[in-house]
């Protein structure tokens, strides 16, 4: 999968220039608006992750790719996209238009846990169609984005982020977009995509020891919000191998540099790769590198 946007290169990108604060370790916002394009031609946003929040109105007919499903928009909706999922947006009207802000996960440090909620999850919905006032009223909290940030009033980003909680809460409250289902080829590429991505994203392993939560197919395909066998073919037919060879690999790969490059004994090790026994970790170890983790340490 393309490697995911950075909210350097969504700038660069866009403007051709970045904020003075994304040279430094802060919380960031930005809202914009959605420029209209009359060339009657579809306008596509390339399918990639990006490693920031994105809420966003849509004015237009619109299709939006998650995994082995497109979201359909007949006419408007309200959208939310995560650094965990990679999308595709392929926009038909001419008169397509809306608003949209952007922030990274810095950004609510100490104000809650924003992945917490569904619409920012990888199992969760991610587009709600809107009526014409449910479009006056998202459009209402935007407009209140807008004027807090234009504003020089000295809290006006925790005022900011009380009203992206008020756009979350507002589509939580919605009907999701009507689904249908996307050619299998197409699917089964996106499908491999995010798990792979989900895969990696857990390593490498901190010096907390914290334990890694997704090791089994059925933990991915939950992830996914697919059944385990949809994850299992379309890992097959895209990678010509099984997702738990995948995962197996990766937990090798990890084992073996752990072993070589930390200080922390087999037992630590084992429970950080998710093994709940020590003999479990020396068996799966000895099977595929044919020496236990200890003797490969001294090697």
């Amino acid at each position: 999968m393309e490697k995911s946007e950075s909210l350097e290169e969504f700038y660069k990108r866009k403007f051709n220039w970045l904020p003075e604060e994304l040279k430094k370790d802060f919380g960031h916002f930005n809202i914009f608006s959605l420029a209209p394009f009359s060339e009657g031609k579809v306008k596509s946003i390339p399918y990639r992750r990006r490693d920031f929040y994105k809420i966003m109105l849509v004015k237009g007919q619109s299709q939006v790719h998650f995994a082995d499903r497109v979201y359909e928009v007949k006419k408007q909706a309200l959208s939310f996209s995560n650094p965990m999922v990679p999308y595709k947006w392929d926009h038909f009207s001419e008169d397509f238009g809306g608003v949209y802000c952007i922030f990274n996960p810095h950004f609510f440090v100490d104000f809650g846990d924003i992945q917490k909620y569904e619409v920012f999850q990888p199992n969760g919905t991610h587009i709600f169609e809107l009526t014409d006032l449910e479009v006056i009223q998202v459009q209402e909290i935007f407009e209140k984005i807008e004027s807090a940030f234009q504003s020089e009033y000295k809290y006006k980003f925790d005022l900011i982020r009380t009203l992206v909680l008020e756009l979350v809460h507002f589509g939580m409250k919605l009907q999701p977009a009507e689904l249908q289902i996307i050619r299998q080829g197409n699917a089964s590429l996106r499908i491999t995509s995010i798990f792979l991505e989900l895969l990696e994203r857990q390593f490498p392993i901190d010096d907390n020891h914290t334990s890694i939560q997704l090791r089994t197919p059925a933990s991915f395909a939950d992830q996914l919000n697919i059944h385990v066998n949809h994850l299992n073919r379309a890992v097959k037919e895209m990678t010509q191998k099984t997702t738990s060879q995948l995962i197996g690999d990766r937990l090798i790969q990890e084992a073996k540099t752990l072993l070589r490059q930390s200080s922390w004994n087999v037992s630590e090790i084992a429970y950080s790769l998710g093994f709940s026994e020590v003999t479990h970790f020396n068996n799966f170890f000895k099977k595929r590198m044919a020496v236990s983790p200890t003797q490969f340490r001294k090697g």
